[in-house]
C-alpha cells in the first residue's frame, strides 16, 4: 500500500466548503435556468428547440464526460483536474452572459457543462481524501448531500428574483465571483490525490458515446420541425445508434473500458440505473416546459413562477435526509422501487391540464413527485454500492450519476418533441374552426410551436385578443397535458421495470453484510470509500500528497 500523507484539519474544512461550492452552482444552474427560458426566448427570439438546446448543451457533457474526468482525476490529479474544471466553468458563465444568440449561448453552456463535469466528477474523490476516518467521512458526505437538494430547492426562486430584477443574463453572472474565489482558494487549501495504478483513458469510447448521443439528442429535438422522415432526421438516428452501439462494443472489448458492462448483470444495479435516469426524465425535465407554461400560459412573472415550484423543491429537499436517516431501515430494493413509484405518481397527478386549470392543479403532483425525487436522489448512490462489490464502488456510482444527467438531456429532447407535436396540431384544428384567424393561421401556429403561450394575444387587434388568448390557452396547455401524459408513461413503465428487478433479494458478490455494532454505519462507509476511489474501479489505494 502506497503511503498516505494526512490532510490538516482546517484544510479539511476548506477542501469540504470548496467541493460543496462546487456541486451546488454546478447543479444549481440545471435548475435556475428554467424561469429564464422564457425571458431568454423573448430576448434572443428563439424557438421552443432553441430553448431545448439552452438546457442540453449543459447536462450533455454531464452524461458523457462524467466517467471520462473521473480516470483523467484519477491519473493526472484530482486537485488539477478540479482547478481546471473551476477555471472553465467561470469563463463559460461568463460566455453565457455575454452571449448575444442562441448559438453562442449554446456554445457558452457546452464549455460550463464541461467544466461543471470535471468538477463534479473530482467532488467524492476529494472528500475521501481528506476524510480517511469513517465517522468524519460520514459527516461530511452528509453536507455534501444537503448541498445537492440545496442547490435543486433554490435554483427556480433565485432564478426568478435575478431574471425579474437585473435580467435573465444575471443566473450565469452571480455565480462567477463565487467561482472566481473557489479558484483561487483551491490552490492553498485543496490537497493533492490520484490513483496509484489508475486505469487507462478511453478517449475512442469517450468521442463515441458523446459523438452517439449528441445526434440522437438533435433528431429529437428537431424531429418536429425538419420532419421525422427528413433524410437530416434519420441519418441523425441511424448513425448516432451506430455509434452508441459501438460504444458498446467497445466497453465490451477494451481492456481498460470506461465502464464494465458486466454490472449490468447485477438486477438490483440496473434496477437503480433506471431509477435515477427515469426520475430525471419523466420529472425533472419536464420542470422546463412547466416553467414556460406557467409563465407564458398562466400569465406569472418569473419570480412567481419559482415560488410556484416550491413544493416540489421543498418537499425534495425534506424527502432526501429522511431517506438518509431509514435507509439501513429500509432495504434498498424497496426505497428505490417505492420512490419511483411516487415520481411515476406525482406525474400523473398533474395530468388533466386545459385551458382553464389554474397552477394549483399542479401541486399535488409536485409533492408527491418531490418525495419520489429527493429519495431517489439520496439514496441511489449508496445503493449502488450496496448492490456491486467493492472494487466496483467508483465504477457503480459514476455510472449511476451518467444515467442521472442523461435522463434529463434525454427526458427534455423527448418531452419537448411531445409538447410541439401536440401543441401544433391542437392549434391547427382549433384555427380550422376559427376563419376570423385562418390569415394569420401560420404565424400563430409557430409561435404556439415555440411555446409562446397567451402572450401572443399582446400583439392581436383588441377586437380578437381575447378569441386569440383563448386558442392559445387551450392549445397550450393541450401541449403541456400530453407531455405530462408521456411523463406519466415514462414513469409507470420504468417504476414496473424496477419493480420486477429489485423484487428479488440478492446479496453483491464479495461484499460481506453488515454485522455487530457499526452495521448501520455500513452503507455510509462504503459510500465514502467509492468517494476516495470514484472511478478506479479495480479498488487501487489513492496517493495523497500536499500541494
Amino acid at each position: 500500500m502506497a503511503p498516505t500523507a494526512t490532510v490538516g484539519r482546517s484544510h479539511r474544512g476548506w477542501t469540504l466548503a470548496l467541493v460543496c461550492t462546487a456541486v451546488f452552482v454546478l447543479l444549481m444552474n440545471v435548475t435556475i435556468v428554467a424561469v429564464a427560458l422564457t425571458s431568454i426566448q423573448d430576448a434572443m427570439d428563439a424557438s421552443l428547440s432553441d430553448l431545448t438546446w439552452v438546457v442540453n448543451a449543459y447536462t450533455l457533457p454531464l452524461a458523457g464526460l462524467v466517467l471520462t474526468a473521473a480516470t483523467l482525476g484519477d491519473r493526472i490529479g484530482r486537485k488539477k483536474v478540479f482547478q481546471v474544471g473551476m477555471a472553465v466553468f467561470t469563463l463559460g458563465s461568463i460566455g453565457c452572459a455575454l452571449a448575444q444568440n442562441t448559438l453562442s449561448l449554446d456554445v457558452a453552456r457546452a464549455v460550463q457543462g464541461i467544466g461543471g463535469t470535471l468538477l463534479f466528477a473530482m467532488t467524492l474523490p476529494l472528500i475521501g481524501a481528506a476524510f480517511p476516518e469513517p465517522r468524519a467521512r460520514a459527516g461530511a458526505i452528509g453536507a455534501y448531500g444537503a448541498s445537492i437538494a440545496a442547490a435543486t430547492a433554490v435554483g427556480p426562486l433565485l432564478g426568478g428574483v435575478l431574471v425579474d430584477g437585473p435580467g435573465w443574463r444575471w443566473i450565469f453572472l452571480v455565480t462567477v465571483p463565487v467561482t472566481a474565489v473557489a479558484f483561487v482558494l483551491g490552490f492553498r487549501y485543496l490537497t493533492e490525490s490520484r490513483a496509484e495504478n489508475a486505469r487507462a483513458m478511453d478517449w475512442p469510447g469517450t468521442v463515441l458515446l458523446v459523438g452517439g448521443l449528441v445526434l440522437l439528442l438533435f433528431g429529437l429535438i428537431q424531429g418536429n420541425s425538419d420532419g421525422w422522415g427528413s433524410t437530416r432526421i434519420l441519418t441523425c438516428f441511424s448513425v448516432g445508434a451506430a455509434l452508441l452501439i459501438g460504444f458498446v462494443v467497445r466497453q465490451a472489448t477494451a481492456a481498460s473500458p470506461m465502464l464494465e458492462l458486466r454490472l449490468f448483470r447485477n438486477r438490483q444495479f440496473v434496477g437503480i440505473i433506471l431509477a435515477s435516469f427515469g426520475v430525471e426524465a419523466a420529472l425533472v425535465s419536464s420542470l422546463n416546459y412547466l416553467a414556460v407554461y406557467v409563465q407564458n400560459g398562466l400569465g406569472y412573472d418569473a419570480v412567481d413562477a419559482g415560488l410556484r415550484f416550491l413544493p416540489l423543491t421543498l418537499a425534495a429537499f425534506v424527502a432526501a435526509p429522511l431517506a438518509a436517516k431509514v435507509a439501513h431501515k429500509l432495504p434498498d430494493r424497496w426505497l428505490i422501487a417505492i420512490a419511483m413509484v411516487l415520481v411515476a405518481a406525482g406525474a400523473w397527478l398533474m395530468t388533466g391540464v386545459d385551458g382553464s386549470t389554474t397552477w394549483t392543479h399542479l401541486v399535488p403532483g409536485f409533492v408527491i413527485g418531490g418525495i419520489g425525487l429527493g429519495v431517489i436522489s439520496s439514496s441511489a448512490s449508496a445503493a449502488s454500492l450496496n448492490a456491486v462489490k467493492p472494487s466496483d464502488a467508483g465504477m457503480a456510482t459514476g455510472a449511476v450519476n451518467t444515467f442521472r444527467r442523461l435522463g434529463t438531456a434525454v427526458g427534455v429532447a423527448v418531452l419537448g418533441a411531445v409538447f410541439e407535436h401536440q401543441v401544433v396540431n391542437d392549434a391547427k384544428d382549433r384555427l380550422a374552426a376559427s376563419p376570423e384567424m385562418k390569415e394569420h393561421a401560420a404565424e400563430i401556429t409557430e409561435a404556439l410551436r415555440a411555446g409562446a403561450g397567451a402572450k401572443i394575444a399582446e400583439a392581436a387587434p383588441p377586437q380578437g385578443r381575447g378569441a386569440l388568448r383563448e386558442l392559445a390557452e387551450a392549445a397550450t396547455a393541450a401541449g403541456v397535458d400530453q407531455m405530462l401524459m408521456a411523463g406519466t408513461v415514462l414513469a409507470a413503465g420504468l417504476a414496473a421495470l424496477v419493480l420486477v428487478l429489485m423484487a428479488g433479494r440478492s446479496k453483491a458478490p464479495g461484499r460481506p453484510g453488515p454485522t455487530g455494532p457499526g452495521a448501520a454505519a455500513a452503507p455510509a462507509h462504503a459510500a465514502v470509500g467509492a468517494a476516495a476511489t470514484m472511478s478506479s474501479a479495480r479498488g487501487d489505494e489513492a496517493t495523497v500528497s500536499h500541494r
